[in-house]
């Protein structure tokens, strides 16, 4: 897919529209956990919802490769770089809904690092997302995922993922809120990961995905989670308990890491064994594994916890 002609023009257009976020020729190392890539003609950070429609109808109308990405913790950038706009999801605001004195709503961005908010909620006493603490990704990538940790994973308590829809065949783009029931959620996968997994072939080798002008598909904006009030029974204060599990989440994830050295962070450690819910408000969640009908990303991570191939979030 070639750039055309007028790349000073569209850049123009970006950056009197989005402003300093925009930058040319931006390395992409410098935006992923593994420290690689060559450099993005132009790179954005979209930090409202408002400004995705905009941003996909002035790809297509210039012709211009766009891919969306997240916090780059699950991302391989080519030495070669890429072509167009690299778009990233920073989208990071959140707030709390009380539905009760027992729960309440938290509506999230995409773009929210997960363990900043881990800790937040935590002083606030709302428990269901500690196990998060130590993982290094975003409210989207959690999603994307069906993330989870010490038996827990996203799919306990999201309920609702709001969701960019990029437009196939001239359909324009649009963005819906679909249930958590709609997202496919299993272990570690749900059905933003079909355009986003790598395969092989019979020989080892991946074999290369077919390829839009718009990438991917389907983005996550941000997600809706059913937490709970911690028990104050359980500790000095109501955010005890949860603050001591998310600090021990965090523990855990750095013995298993080895600091200054590029991963991601999708290696994953044996499968956790099945979880039943803790509430009748919400139903259980595919949090342990299952079999896979190919070799895939997927199957090989959680048959082998080594990191076999990296696909983007």
């Amino acid at each position: 897919m070639t750039v055309p002609p007028d790349t000073d023009g569209l850049l123009a257009q970006l950056e009197a529209r989005y402003g300093s976020p925009v930058r040319r020729e931006e390395p992409l190392a410098r935006h992923g956990t593994f420290a690689v890539g060559g450099p993005a003609d132009a790179w954005v950070s979209i930090r409202r919802e408002d400004d995705l429609l905009p941003l996909v109808a002035l790809a297509r109308q210039h012709a211009w490769p766009l891919m969306l990405v997240g916090n780059g913790t699950n991302v391989l950038y080519a030495d070669a770089g890429a072509r167009g706009i690299v778009a990233r999801m920073a989208i990071d605001a959140w707030r709390l809904d009380e539905v009760d004195g027992e729960h309440a709503i938290l509506h999230a961005g995409a773009g929210a690092s997960l363990p900043k908010l881990v800790n937040d909620l935590a002083e606030r006493g709302l428990a269901g997302l500690e196990w998060g603490a130590g993982v290094p990704g975003t409210i989207g990538g959690a999603i994307v995922s069906n993330a989870g940790a010490h038996g827990a994973c996203t799919g306990d308590t999201l309920r609702t993922a709001r969701v960019l829809f990029t437009g196939a065949a001239g359909a324009p783009p649009v963005v819906r809120e679909l249930s958590a029931a709609e997202l496919d959620l299993e272990y570690r996968h749900s059905r933003f990961r079909a355009a986003r997994r790598v395969d092989f072939d019979d020989d080892g080798r991946p074999v290369a995905a077919p390829r839009a002008a718009i990438e991917p598909p389907e983005m996550i904006t941000g997600g809706t989670f059913l937490l709970w009030r911690d028990d104050p029974a359980l500790a000095i204060s109501p955010a005890g308990s949860s603050r001591r599990r998310a600090s021990r989440a965090k523990r855990s994830a750095g013995r298993r890491s080895r600091p200054g050295t590029p991963t991601s962070s999708s290696t994953p450690a044996a499968p956790p064994p099945p979880r039943s819910s803790t509430s009748s408000l919400w139903p259980a969640a595919p949090c342990a594994s299952g079999s896979a009908s190919r070799w895939s990303w997927r199957s090989s991570c959680a048959a082998t916890g080594r990191l076999t191939a990296a696909v983007a979030w």
